[in-house]
């Protein structure tokens, strides 16, 4: 299975109303526009030494996976390491970067996805079991779109309110600042903007240092 990238830039909707709005639009902009899918998450940030965490995940990864998961490991800049509870599927998560952007929220990331047949309390055990400890914990309501070429997934994030991320998967890390343009001018062709790194990077730590507030709920902060 070759490698694969992420390429993704978000946008701060905030109301449901301005969602709304963004489906209509991208509705009538590709007629055939679909929903695709939607889950309910629960998404639990860690922070640890990444090569600790792999030797403690490796043994529950399949065979055939784990040569990525160490690609990972070896060509990222840094690392998001994640477990994830989607409706009833739960994930092993692995994000590093590719461009100047972080692990966490970046415009260009290589990706390590895997589902595993544990639950998500015994997953995070693992990766506390290895020297990891949490970051956050996470939790919105996803639904997914594919428009035109890529795919838009509209969250409702608790403490961020909603947010859109204009997707798209590549096999070749060249191809990263072509794609960011392209999705940037679809994302500009439907009246949206970028949320830049610097507002994303103080709303992501302000939700770090407060999320049991967050969690769960429907409450939301609004950081300039």
């Amino acid at each position: 299975m070759p490698q694969q990238y992420e390429i993704e830039i978000k946008t701060l909707l905030g109301e449901k109303k301005n969602a709304d709005d963004l489906v209509a639009k991208m509705q009538a902009a590709d007629p055939q526009m679909k929903k695709i899918a939607e889950s309910h998450q629960l998404n639990h940030y860690f922070v640890g030494d990444a090569q600790k965490v792999l030797v403690g995940i490796l043994p529950f990864v399949a065979e055939e996976k784990q040569g990525l998961l160490q690609k990972i490991i070896r060509e990222g800049k840094n690392f998001s390491i994640r477990t994830r509870q989607m409706n009833d599927q739960v994930l092993f998560v692995v994000k590093a970067s590719i461009d100047d952007t972080t692990s966490e929220n970046g415009t260009a990331r290589i990706e390590f996805e895997e589902a595993l047949p544990l639950s998500l309390e015994k997953l995070d055990h693992v990766l506390l079991a290895a020297g990891a400890s949490y970051q956050a914990k996470w939790s919105r309501d996803r639904e997914e779109y594919a428009f035109q070429s890529v795919v838009v997934c509209i969250d409702r994030n608790a403490g961020y309110g909603y947010v859109a991320e204009f997707e798209k998967i590549v096999e070749d890390d060249t191809e990263a600042d072509g794609v960011k343009k392209d999705l940037r001018d679809m994302m500009a062709s439907l009246g949206v903007e970028e949320l830049s790194q610097d507002r994303l990077a103080r709303m992501f730590a302000f939700y770090n240092e407060h999320w049991p507030l967050y969690y769960g709920t429907e409450k939301v902060f609004n950081i300039a």
